[in-house]
């Protein structure tokens, strides 16, 4: 049996941040069609942190996946991410497994593009600052997501310490100089008068404050992925509009909604999925003073579909490393 090796560096390669985001949009149209086999995430928790099992098969594209990923918050204490991941995929038709991705830059890369996605679809289109709340691994295809489906002109950064923001900030710089990155001290400097603000952090409180958020903003809430987290408070956001990426999904796992439903702010049959906006069955923003919330807890369709876009591209273009899993000398080639 061979499989394909396709590291971090090759999936940037094959899949740029446009056609991730496409990809991405198709995944939300087919869930909110129910065109899906996507079992709830198991999740196992060992006391330092928590790993978590997402398979998933997409009949229309005959995608066929499962990725482990591990979320273990004392990790950059010693030098790790928070987050390893891993993604195999397989053949839907004989089980066979084709390739094993490196999931912890795929999670990265789809998680960015299905912002992006319901960015392109709710954002004011003359969007011009962006906020983000988290420096961290999910930090970089958040922006990158974002600056692709909107004229971005600025981006603040928020962290507690600072630190990390202003390495980031010094990063993007480099690779957008026609963009202004910097590191803001408080998060209402980073709220007021911004456009999208995006929160990619594992909160388990508010990260800022609803009272700064300007009429007409767009919110992505993509950190807080169980009950007990929440990035973002409702309540205060008025003319809000609520989204999310899967409706049975965020009412297991969107600690931000969760929490809202349950003091009352909002109620789960006013909340839209994505997936249904970019079908043209619901509208997406309304207006121009509405705020609109996109809630994120990450499927497993997303991973499954970028994940098959990845292989397919990564197999035109001989990209990766072939691996004879028969071979007892292991041997190996490039692709």
């Amino acid at each position: 049996m061979q499989l394909r090796l396709l590291p971090a560096h090759v999936i940037d390669e094959a899949l740029p941040m446009l056609d991730a985001i496409n990809v991405n949009a198709q995944a939300y149209r087919l869930v909110s069609r129910r065109e899906v086999d996507m079992p709830q995430r198991v999740p196992l928790r060992t006391g330092k942190g928590i790993a978590l099992f997402m398979p998933a098969y997409v009949k229309h594209t005959g995608d066929l996946a499962v990725k482990v990923v591990s979320v273990f918050g004392e990790n950059p204490r010693m030098g790790l991410p928070t987050i390893h991941a891993l993604v195999l995929v397989m053949d839907s038709t004989t089980g066979r497994p084709l390739a094993l991705l490196d999931g912890t830059r795929l999670t990265a890369l789809r998680t960015g593009a299905g912002a992006g996605a319901a960015t392109r679809a709710l954002a004011r289109e003359d969007s011009r600052v962006l906020a983000l709340f988290g420096a961290g691994g999910q930090a970089i295809d958040q922006v990158e997501a974002v600056i692709t489906v909107r004229p971005i002109e600025e981006v603040r950064i928020y962290t507690p310490s600072g630190v990390s923001a202003e390495r980031l900030a010094t990063r993007l710089s480099h690779r957008h100089p026609h963009i202004t990155f910097r590191r803001v001290d408080s998060p209402r400097a980073a709220v007021q008068g911004a456009d999208i603000i995006t929160c990619a952090t594992t909160s388990s409180t508010p990260v800022f404050d609803p009272a700064d958020v300007a009429p007409g903003t767009h919110i992505n809430g993509i950190g807080a992925f169980t009950p007990e987290m929440r990035e973002v408070q409702v309540a205060g956001l008025p003319r809000l509009r609520v989204f999310v990426d899967s409706l049975s999904a965020a009412q297991a796992e969107a600690g931000d909604l969760i929490q809202a439903v349950a003091e009352g702010h909002l109620r789960w049959e006013d909340i839209v999925e994505i997936g249904q906006v970019l079908e043209g069955a619901v509208p997406g923003r309304t207006s121009p003073d509405e705020i609109t919330f996109f809630k994120s807890v990450g499927l497993a369709v997303q991973d499954a579909m970028t994940a098959g876009a990845v292989l397919a591209r990564a197999e035109d273009l001989h990209l990766g490393i072939v691996v004879d899993m028969a071979d007892p000398n292991t041997s190996v080639t490039k692709g």
